[in-house]
């Protein structure tokens, strides 16, 4: 039996690298826990330890199709967020973000749910304005190869602003940034993940363009600390709201700290920038230091710290 604040949360993309953190997050908080994912980019191998808890249930659906749940929360994590994995099939990627929120959004709308929309760094695209804040619209290519990911989280976020204003639906959308720690996908192409996995086999860190252009990476606790924070806090308050680590490097940098972190013997080869590829990428989080009292406290060479043995034992598994 649910005590009167526990809540029923459902958390599409449950079984990926931050559905599976925070299904974690919300059962240590006494909440039931729907998890749901259609296994495209998420593993069970992540949510096989939370099984035998009883506030736990694991589904295997495609948001893209209606789901017909009775929840309390929603978190919308579905889709694939690392070029390799939502350039494979760039329609379906599209139809993930629209037809997934609008599915999500119907049956917040139906349940009276809150619902929290995980939107991303990338609507700002190849920025030209530096940090980004939440009231710059960005500077996107709508026929580009990373546009069905960018474009697609565009019109998500415009659905979650339209079923707001015209239904009164509770919302909460957040701009994740850059983000890393155990349960990556060891092939899912982002640099962390790339880096740290290069660098324990010994083989060359592959870094695209001269290394200069620059990221911030925030570590997966501090960021489910503030999108936990913003979803459970008033609901005045829906965003959009970036969510990230303002320190910024240059991926040159983050190659040469992975290297010393792994005592790697790794070189470094360079080879042409994707298309479309932002040059910068640093979000300015004034708005949720203002309204959430939140940022980041781990520094990257911590968070380095408490990921590379997850990419060890991978590696040591022939996982990686």
């Amino acid at each position: 039996m649910r005590n009167s604040k526990s809540k029923r949360v459902l958390i599409t993309g449950g079984a990926g690298f931050l559905g599976s953190h925070l299904c974690e997050r919300m059962l240590e908080r006494g909440h039931d826990v729907l998890c749901v994912d259609n296994f495209f980019t998420g593993s069970k191998d992540n949510v096989a330890h939370l099984l035998d808890n009883h506030r736990f249930e694991l589904m295997r659906h495609d948001v893209t199709f209606p789901l017909y749940v009775e929840v309390d929360h929603i978190y919308n994590l579905a889709c694939p967020a690392s070029p390799v994995h939502y350039q494979f099939d760039p329609v379906q990627t599209t139809k993930t973000s629209v037809h997934g929120a609008i599915n999500m959004l119907g049956l917040a709308k139906r349940v009276k749910a809150r619902i929290f929309q995980a939107s991303t760094s990338e609507v700002y695209g190849d920025p030209e304005v530096h940090p980004q804040r939440e009231d710059y619209w960005g500077h996107t290519n709508p026929i580009g190869l990373r546009s069905c990911y960018d474009e697609g989280k565009r019109c998500a976020e415009t659905l979650f602003f339209d079923y707001h204003r015209q239904h009164g639906l509770e919302i909460k959308v957040a701009r994740i940034f850059n983000t890393y720690g155990p349960n990556m996908h060891p092939a899912d192409g982002r640099v962390v993940s790339n880096f740290i996995v290069q660098a324990l086999k010994g083989e060359p860190i592959t870094i695209y363009g001269d290394g200069s252009q620059t990221r911030s990476f925030c570590y997966v606790d501090d960021l489910l600390e503030g999108i936990i924070t913003f979803v459970e806090g008033p609901a005045d308050f829906v965003g959009p709201v970036n969510i990230g680590n303002p320190e910024e490097f240059t991926i040159r940098q983050l190659a040469e700290l992975v290297i010393d972190m792994t005592n790697a013997r790794s070189s470094l080869i360079f080879n042409d920038l994707p298309s479309d590829d932002p040059k910068q990428r640093r979000p300015d989080i004034s708005l949720a230091r203002e309204k959430l009292g939140w940022e980041p406290k781990i520094k990257l060479a911590e968070g380095l710290r408490k990921t590379i043995p997850y990419f060890e034992n991978l590696v040591r598994r022939g996982q990686a």
